[in-house]
């Protein structure tokens, strides 16, 4: 195929080709062993530069000389960093032909463009060759991943009279954030984490990444009383320096409406509660995650009723800089007011929307109630 492609080149094209050792090389280079893609890959883009360089000398208004910024653009995306230095090497011959056919046809601009344009590329190829990815399979592998804990915050199936909402905004618009979601539901009980992880945004979205995989195993594995002491140990065994951990585990059995709650260091879960109309504060506390060697904590032990609710949230929805925790949680209280009239699924997300629009950090709130 190799062999074809060159051959529909003009015969003033491949005499010309000839005479620049380094093209001959690479042609040889290609020739040998199979092609695989990302031969393929350069093959495509070389002839392309090749193709735009000859034009440029025939109408720069066509296919002016600054069009071979797309195939080293192309090659950062799609080649690894060594083909990518070959391909800039054919670019480099094209320019200095374009240069010596017409000299106004290559001016410090179009020079200029090319070198940034050439050092992102080589950066970006890098990066990904670093990773072990070629083209854009590590962006696709993010978007999986992003997914992937997006599922895994959907809470399960619950049966009627019973119904839950989440709802979670990452700072900054970002994809990725430090709060997370693991639930699980086996036979009448129902169990829930909610987990905060220091940080806001990408740079706390990989430790959330891997300790929701790890939490999402632990819940439902082993006895409830004994998730947050796993979990702990689990982070004591990571030796993390940077930032810390809270969590708040939820336990309901859907046949009574009897429910545990236990919290690590994170604020705490709310009641309302229907027969007086209330929110009702848990008293649930404890020590984040990974400080202690041995976590311990006192559930603290309600009743759902019909009507009744139970509100989970992250500090992201109440904590402000310079003011107390409890007027942000007074705050929040007064705007849960207004879900009971709406209805708890209708108005969860405005409830987030409100409390996070004066705030830059992750926000996260599970919302279950008695139909």
């Amino acid at each position: 195929m190799l062999q074809r492609l060159v051959h529909l080149l003009p015969p003033r094209v491949r005499a010309f080709l000839r005479r620049i050792p380094i093209l001959v090389r690479f042609y040889r280079w290609l020739r040998r062993g199979k092609l695989t893609r990302e031969r393929y890959v350069f093959v495509a883009l070389a002839l392309l530069a090749i193709v735009l360089g000859l034009a440029a000398t025939e109408s720069s208004a066509w296919a002016p000389s600054g069009a071979l910024v797309l195939t080293v653009l192309g090659g950062g995306l799609l080649l690894k960093v060594r083909t990518l230095l070959a391909l800039l090497g054919v670019v480099l011959v094209m320019v200095a032909y374009d240069a010596w056919h017409d000299r106004s046809a290559v001016g410090p601009g179009m020079i200029a463009t090319l070198v940034i344009t050439a050092v992102l590329a080589v950066t970006l190829a890098r990066t990904r060759q670093q990773l072990g990815v070629q083209g854009l399979r590590g962006d696709s592998m993010l978007l999986e991943l992003r997914d992937r804990l997006r599922r895994q915050g959907e809470l399960p199936e619950l049966p009627e009279g019973w119904d839950a909402q989440v709802v979670m905004l990452q700072a900054g618009g970002s994809s990725f954030g430090g709060d997370f979601v693991v639930s699980t539901c086996h036979g009448d009980t129902l169990e829930v984490a909610l987990v905060d992880v220091s940080g806001k945004g990408t740079d706390a979205g990989t430790r959330a990444l891997m300790l929701s995989g790890a939490f999402g195993g632990l819940l439902g594995s082993i006895q409830s009383d004994r998730f947050l002491p796993a979990c702990n140990a689990y982070l004591q065994r990571q030796r993390w320096d940077e930032g810390f951990v809270t969590a708040v585990h939820l336990v309901i059995d859907l046949a009574t409406g009897e429910y545990s709650v236990e919290s690590a260091g994170h604020p705490p879960a709310v009641q309302f509660d229907a027969g007086s109309g209330t929110w009702q504060v848990s008293s649930a506390k404890g020590v984040v995650l990974g400080v202690v060697p041995d976590l311990r904590s006192e559930p603290e032990r309600g009743l759902l009723r019909p009507g009744d609710a139970l509100l989970l949230y992250t500090d992201g929805l109440v904590e402000t800089p310079g003011r107390d925790l409890d007027a942000g949680i007074d705050r929040l209280l007064g705007e849960a007011e207004r879900l009971v009239p709406a209805g708890f699924r209708v108005g969860a997300r405005e409830l987030v929307e409100r409390m996070a629009a004066a705030r830059d950090d992750d926000c996260a709130l599970v919302l279950i109630w008695r139909t």
